[in-house]
């Protein structure tokens, strides 16, 4: 199964109380199609006496059955918690985005999308200075004294 069709195939499951475990959780989605795997991450703590982080993912053999999982089980009851039931997002790398340690523009394919080429810098160089307008935005400005309109 290729990565995407796995992808397509598996839903996030949010909200679960410490009680739920991976056997409720087959059970609970087992009528939507064959599950296939049953995944509840572990708290990041090792000194954590929580079970799993709430959340878990479900990964149906069929596209069509997560589909089916989530139009049915999104805002259902789980142990007297109400879940989110969604389809899951593929995980990040630890070395992009936000939550990144590296600087953004220090990550990979940031300047390949963000660069201005040298022809475009150029370009609009010279509009600006055939627009007429100050490249100063506070050149003509050094003969007031007193913020506000001109009295008259």
């Amino acid at each position: 199964m290729s990565e995407t069709t796995r992808l397509k195939s598996t839903v996030y499951v949010g909200g679960l109380d410490q009680s739920v475990t991976a056997h409720t959780l087959a059970e609970a989605f087992v009528p939507f199609g064959e599950v296939v795997d049953i995944s509840l991450p572990k708290p990041d703590q090792p000194n954590s006496t929580d079970v799993h982080r709430g959340y878990g993912y479900v990964e149906f053999d069929l596209p069509q059955d997560a589909k089916e999982a989530i139009d049915n089980m999104d805002g259902s009851e789980i142990y007297g918690r109400t879940i989110k039931v969604a389809q899951a997002k593929p995980q990040k790398d630890a070395n992009e985005g936000l939550g990144s340690k590296t600087a953004i523009w220090e990550q990979e394919g940031y300047l390949a999308k963000h660069a201005v080429s040298e022809e475009d810098r150029e370009a609009a160089e010279e509009a600006q200075a055939a627009s007429g307008r100050p490249q100063d935005p506070m050149q003509g400005l050094e003969q007031l004294d007193v913020a506000g309109p001109k009295p008259e």
